[in-house]
């Protein structure tokens, strides 16, 4: 999964999660649960909605990758792509 591909299912699973969200407000650094004032639930949310459309196996040890827009891109390309 190229970086775009990776971009367009997070914004698009994390949009499901919290649908007020406007990824242009955000950071791509900053933490999506201070910026987005989302709790654990929903990052678990977030996480079963990723596993189930792509498939993969998120640890949660995993889960701090997946905090902000930058680290989920990257995680996401890098375990889909290998």
């Amino acid at each position: 999964m190229t970086p775009d591909e990776a971009r367009g299912v997070f914004f698009e699973e994390l949009g499901n999660i919290a649908p007020e969200w406007d990824p242009a407000e955000i950071d791509p650094q900053e933490d999506i649960r201070d910026a987005m004032d989302i709790d654990s639930m929903d990052l678990l949310n977030l996480v079963i909605a990723l596993h189930k459309r792509l498939g993969l196996d998120i640890p949660e040890s995993d889960y701090g990758e997946l905090v902000t827009i930058d680290g989920a891109i990257a995680y996401l390309a890098a375990k889909s792509s290998g």
